[in-house]
C-alpha cells in the first residue's frame, strides 16, 4: 500500500471547526490520497508471480483481444491491454477486423475463440460499428472466458455470490478499499450511477462486503441529502464536478471513477481555480480531466481517489488477474 499527497491535485488544508467523537475540538483535516497507480501496480506484481506458478504447471493464461477498425483511444487502451499481458508474462493475440465486418462474421470469430483452449479470456473492445449488434455479440462470449464480466450469467453469478467473472472498474474499486484498510462492512456506502459496467456491479461487490448501499443515479430527487449520509462514496455517473462540497460527509470516503474531458476554459476555471500546476497542464495540452467529484469537495473527506492517478489504473490491472482467475477456473483450480 502506498499513500500519497499529490501536488497537482490536492487540495489546500481543509478547516472545519467542529467536535470530535471525543468532544475535542479539532481545526483542520488533511485529507488521505489513494495511489491507484501504487496499488495497481501491487495486484499487476501479484499476478505475474501467479502467472509463474501457472507456467510452472504448464498452464499459460491467454487473452484474446478483438479491436475493430481504427478508433485512435480505443488503439491506445487495447495496445496497453496486451503490452501490459506481455509484461506479466501472460499470452495475448490481438485481433482486428475490418471497420466493415458484419454482426455474422464477429459471432463467427468469437465461436472460434470460445473452442481455443489457448485462450481463457475474450475482450471485445467497444464501441462497436453501427452494423454489429454488440450485446448479441457480448453476450455470445462464454461466461467462463468473459473477462469484462457482462455477460449475463456472470452477472446472475455475482449477485447470487456465486464465483464469477466481474466487472474491472468495479472491482479495482473495492482493492483500492481494502488495500487501503478502509472499513467496508457496517458502512453506509452511496453508489451514484447505475450503469451495468461500473454502478451496478460496484453496489453487489459492496454488499457482499456487508455496507448498507444505496443507489442514487440521474432521476434520484435531492442527491445531496442521500450522500451526506454516505460513509463511503462512490461516483461513478459521468457527469463532470457532479458532486459538490456541500454534498459530502464530513471524513467520508470518497472514490471518484469518473473521467470527463475538459476543453472549456470557462469550465476549467470552475473547477480548478486557483490550481496553477493544473492551469498550466491545461495550457500546454488544451485539455485536462475532472471526476464527477468537484476537486474543493476533497477537501471534506477522509480520503479519496484523485482524477487522474485513482481508480483509473485499476481497470487494466484488474483485467489481468480476471484472466488468470478465469484461466484457473476453467481448469477447476482454486481461484
Amino acid at each position: 500500500m502506498s499513500l500519497f499527497y499529490s501536488s497537482l491535485d490536492l487540495p489546500p488544508a481543509s478547516r472545519f471547526p467542529g467536535l470530535s467523537s471525543n468532544g475535542a475540538i479539532y481545526h483542520e483535516r488533511m485529507a488521505r490520497v489513494l495511489d491507484g497507480a501504487a496499488i495497481a501496480a501491487e495486484i499487476k506484481a501479484e499476478v505475474k508471480a501467479e502467472v509463474e506458478r501457472l507456467v510452472a504447471q504448464g498452464i499459460r493464461p491467454g487473452l484474446a483481444a478483438v479491436l475493430v477498425g481504427n478508433v485512435p483511444a480505443s488503439e491506445i487502451y487495447v495496445r496497453s491491454k496486451v503490452k501490459t499481458c506481455e509484461a506479466l508474462g501472460l499470452f495475448s493475440e490481438l485481433i482486428t477486423p475490418p471497420e466493415t465486418v458484419t454482426t455474422k462474421e464477429m459471432l463467427a470469430l468469437i465461436e472460434r475463440l470460445n473452442a481455443r483452449e489457448d485462450i481463457d479470456g475474450i475482450l471485445v473492445q467497444l464501441p462497436l460499428p453501427p452494423q454489429v449488434n454488440a450485446k448479441q455479440l457480448l453476450e455470445a462470449v462464454s461466461p467462463d472466458k468473459d473477462v469484462d464480466g457482462f455477460h449475463p450469467v456472470n452477472v446472475g453469478r455475482l449477485q447470487t455470490g456465486q464465483p464469477a467473472l466481474a466487472p474491472c472498474t468495479a472491482e479495482g474499486i473495492i482493492e483500492i478499499l481494502k488495500r487501503s484498510r478502509l472499513p467496508i462492512a457496517g458502512q453506509n456506502a452511496v453508489v451514484v450511477g447505475r450503469s451495468d459496467i461500473v454502478g451496478k456491479p460496484t453496489a453487489i461487490l459492496l454488499l457482499a462486503e456487508n455496507a448498507t448501499v444505496t443507489v442514487c443515479h440521474s432521476k434520484t430527487r435531492d442527491l445531496g441529502s442521500f450522500t451526506r449520509q454516505a460513509d463511503i462514496l462512490v461516483a461513478a455517473i459521468g457527469k463532470p464536478a457532479l458532486i459538490t462540497v456541500e454534498m459530502v460527509k464530513p471524513g467520508a470516503t470518497i472514490v471518484d471513477a469518473g473521467i470527463n474531458r475538459v476543453t472549456d476554459r470557462a469550465q476549467f476555471q470552475r473547477y480548478f481555480a486557483g490550481n496553477e500546476r493544473r492551469e498550466e497542464a491545461f495550457l500546454q495540452k488544451g485539455s485536462t480531466i475532472v471526476g464527477d467529484v468537484l476537486p474543493a469537495a476533497y477537501e471534506q473527506a477522509g480520503a479519496y481517489t484523485p482524477v487522474p492517478g485513482g481508480v483509473g489504473p485499476l481497470t487494466i490491472a484488474m483485467l489481468m488477474a480476471n484472466t488468470v482467475r478465469a484461466a484457473k477456473l476453467r481448469r477447476g483450480l482454486p481461484a
